[in-house]
């Protein structure tokens, strides 16, 4: 056998030693040790072709797939796989391919109907629930996305497998994008939150199914958000340019469908923090206030002792009154009992007791004084709002604590905080100490004036 292909590669480079043959480009492959791999087709054939890293570094443009163009070089045979290629030494612009223009003219078709517009791309749902994806049930874009999506945030995924390249792929990516469209939001399978529509990398050919018209309008008219991971990261089709988001490849479209869950989940424990401190603080700031307030009321026993005192020296004086009276009355008694009549005497001894009962101690004084009492604690009550900490920032002032707490009453211990909280009658604001220090005592301000002297708050 390696006899045969041996008078083969001969037979075939002696007769075919210098060609020139017109073609489009399709499948090209630049390998990692600088050769590349091709194919030249027309209408009718086909012809593998290769270009060695020589004549690849030395060529004027970069061959793409779809581009025609005009080789020159020499046929040979590869024994290891039973067939003949042309080496090619030389490569010429020859014109624009027909796959190329194809898809150019559609580009511009539905860009002119606005299917591309960026103001028709919507954004995609945080965390969708269900994640349906359009790509075949064989190939590695499942197995990338599933593997990506458990890594990152596990997520229900229904696959609607269909053929990705050949005939019919185009239709059926169509009906599969239209279907998960129908489908009811509270049906036996849910309608997904998101759509994934992709498959792994290829030349033009391969991908075409995604250029075309059926393909672009079912993405473009999709009630569901979608994302486009047609091909590797250098494979463009209009898929992508209808869709919501293009991804480069699969796998970077299951990382935009889902956030990290342990992200979140960090992210949660921190706003839990955020708020404990929020609350920590405003219930010391509540405390200082309180503190203030009460350190400014009198004592309970201060407003009441000047009524407590002149109440105790009644109670005392009252029983004395009373016994110095009795005594009064009992000598006047002796003294004209001999010349009372019975009658009399109970006449005097009627108007004794009209005259005890009028001196008699009733609690109307005591209220009296409760009253007037009542009114002064008023009073103080009217003064302790006056002397409230924050009563003076309606006129203007402005009350200094440090970030996390305490009130500042002098500049060094301003400087020294840094980190200051600033108290206006409406809110607070945070500000932070410049650098620089007082001015030297006897200098002069910059601007030429004397500071104003703060007015007592009081």
């Amino acid at each position: 056998m390696s006899e045969l292909s041996g008078a083969l590669k001969r037979q075939v480079e002696e007769a075919f030693g210098h060609v020139r043959v017109r073609g489009e480009i399709s499948g090209f492959k630049r390998h990692s040790s600088g050769h590349c791999y091709l194919t030249l087709k027309d209408d009718r054939a086909c012809i593998d072709g290769v270009i060695w890293k020589g004549q690849a570094a030395a060529m004027r443009f970069r061959p793409e797939d779809g581009i025609e163009v005009i080789a020159t070089g020499r046929l040979t045979t590869y024994p290891g796989r039973s067939k003949y290629q042309i080496v090619i030494e030389r490569m010429e612009l020859a014109g624009q391919g027909a796959l190329m223009a194809l898809l150019d003219q559609r580009r511009r078709m539905f860009a002119a109907e606005g299917l591309f517009d960026e103001e028709r791309k919507r954004p995609l749902p945080f965390m969708p629930r269900i994640i349906g994806v359009v790509t075949s049930p064989t190939g590695a874009v499942i197995r990338d996305i599933l593997h990506r999506l458990e890594d990152r945030c596990p997520t229900h995924v229904v696959l609607w497998p269909v053929a990705v390249q050949g005939e019919g792929a185009a239709g059926q990516v169509a009906r599969a994008v239209r279907g998960f469209g129908a489908m009811a939001p509270d049906g036996p399978v849910p309608r997904p939150d998101l759509l994934i529509v992709g498959r792994g990398g290829g030349s033009i050919e391969d991908l075409w199914a995604f250029n075309e018209e059926e393909v672009v309008r079912a993405i473009a008219e999709s009630p569901i958000p979608v994302i486009s991971a047609v091909g590797h990261e250098t494979d463009t089709t209009l898929a992508d340019f209808a869709a919501d988001r293009r991804a480069p490849t699969p796998t970077a479209a299951a990382e935009m469908a889902v956030p990290v869950r342990a992200d979140l989940a960090h992210h949660v424990r921190e706003l839990g923090a955020r708020a404990e401190r929020l609350a920590r603080r405003y219930r010391e700031r509540a405390g200082e206030r309180f503190e203030a307030v009460a350190e400014r009321f009198p004592a309970l026993d201060s407003l009441f002792a000047g009524q407590q005192q002149r109440l105790d020296d009644v109670a005392d004086r009252l029983p004395r009154a009373l016994g110095q009276r009795i005594a009064v009355a009992r000598g006047d008694l002796a003294h004209a009992a001999g010349a009372l009549r019975p009658s009399l005497l109970d006449r005097k001894l009627d108007r004794a007791r009209d005259r005890l009962e009028a001196i008699r101690l009733t609690d109307r004084p005591i209220r009296a004084r409760i009253a007037d009492g009542e009114v002064a604690l008023e009073r103080l009550w009217r003064i302790a709002e006056q002397l409230h900490p924050d009563k003076p920032l309606q006129r203007g002032y402005v009350r200094v604590e440090k970030r996390g707490g305490g009130v500042l009453t002098e500049a060094a211990a301003a400087r020294a905080a840094g980190l200051l909280t600033l108290h206006f009658a409406d809110g607070t604001v945070d500000a932070r100490v410049e650098a620089g220090g007082k001015p030297p005592a006897g200098k002069p301000r910059d601007d030429g004036q004397d500071a104003p002297r703060q007015q007592n708050l009081f």
